[in-house]
């Protein structure tokens, strides 16, 4: 569990390093860390291979992974979900695309807050909806969504559906009881199907706080998760919904049929292994990452032109570059030789996204470059 010690990436292809090949620059955008994978994780994948057979698994014969996901939803969010609940996907991306279909028809509205990752900013008018921004206004030091403009975009009937990030990307927020309870219940008053993509929900980094499962609260909510972005098993395209209520489960394993792939055996062994084997590695990345947290947090906020809020969870910091001056952030960032997620690409466009999911040494690297 050395998270200093992590594998040279430039020559794997990683699409993360591929940006920014044969460029002096440092790559601290899109959201996989830099970690090596636990080693039960490798090893379980290692045993797949040594068998010697690749052939089809149905993710929902797959027994293991599916106790896996009862084991990890209940010991560490106090959810017990019934097996029939869960339905794979080889991503939250096509999940809450799925979700669009499921629940809307060409032409309807979907709910999206804002400032958003770029594939939840495009889902709607890809499925040939409309998407209607819910703003992101500061409630006392934490960013929050506008919960005025839900209310009032919500009662529209041509609103269908909101798809819901908690803990919110980028900005790092963690919503509490009471909030999402108000989500809840703008919803269920307005009849508009919540849908909660909550990948980022086991990297709390905060002291104190947990995350609640959409799911937990309401049997109306699909809720989509993955051990993707906490384990760094991102490239092998396993996630899940969990749909308590029988007829939206039906909606949107109708609306996937055909055309969302099952998720591969690799991702549903690299599931089971991550969520029974690796609870002392993933606590040991919560220290290493608060540590990373706290030292962009000090850093970025001294230097001239930029601010960030500290983020309650994820491996991402919200850089407020504003201050700067300059009429293209990123080209500032990129000229000091470090690559984060353009602000542009999630609509706000003095702003900045930086992966912290790295080693210090990495981190002092990217933060010594902004610097100068």
């Amino acid at each position: 569990m050395s998270f200093d010690d992590t594998p040279d990436r430039k020559e794997t292809y990683s699409f993360k390093w591929q940006k920014y090949k044969g460029q002096d620059v440092i790559p601290a955008w899109v959201a996989d860390t830099e970690f090596r994978c636990a080693s039960p994780i490798l090893e379980a994948l290692g045993d797949k291979l040594a068998e010697g057979n690749l052939g089809y698994v149905l993710p929902s014969q797959y027994t293991p992974a599916i106790e896996a996901v009862q084991r990890w939803l209940a010991d560490k969010h106090d959810w017990q979900v019934e097996k029939d609940w869960i339905v794979w996907t080889p991503g939250v991306v096509p999940a809450f695309n799925v979700a669009c279909n499921a629940y809307c028809e060409p032409g309807d509205k979907v709910l999206i807050q804002t400032p958003n990752y770029p594939p939840l900013l495009a889902a709607p008018k890809l499925n040939e909806m409309e998407r209607v921004d819910v703003p992101t206004v500061m409630s006392g030091s934490r960013p929050m969504l506008d919960f005025d403009v839900l209310q009032r975009e919500a009662a529209d009937p041509r609103c269908k559906l909101l798809v819901l990030c908690n803990p919110m990307n980028p900005v790092g927020t963690v919503l509490r009881e009471d909030e999402l309870q108000r989500v809840i219940d703008i919803c269920d008053a307005n009849d508009v199907t919540l849908c909660s993509d909550e990948i980022h929900c086991d990297l709390i980094l905060e002291p104190g706080l947990s995350h609640i499962p959409a799911g937990r609260v309401s049997s109306q909510a699909i809720t989509l998760m993955a051990a993707s972005k906490t384990f760094n098993v991102a490239g092998l395209g396993a996630a899940f919904a969990v749909i308590p209520d029988k007829k939206l489960r039906a909606r949107f394993t109708q609306a996937a049929a055909g055309i969302v792939p099952w998720v591969n055996v690799m991702g549903l062994i690299a599931t089971e292994a991550a969520f029974t084997q690796c609870d002392d590695w993933h606590q040991a990345q919560l220290r290493y990452l608060r540590g990373n947290r706290d030292e962009v947090v000090s850093r970025i906020n001294a230097i001239e032109g930029l601010s960030m809020q500290s983020p309650e969870a994820t491996f991402l910091g919200w850089v407020d570059a504003s201050g700067l001056g300059v009429s293209n952030v990123q080209q500032w960032a990129e000229e000091k030789g470090v690559g984060p997620s353009p602000g542009l690409d999630f609509h706000a466009r003095d702003f900045f996204r930086l992966n912290y999911g790295c080693s210090r040494s990495m981190l002092d690297a990217i933060l010594t470059r902004l610097e100068s």
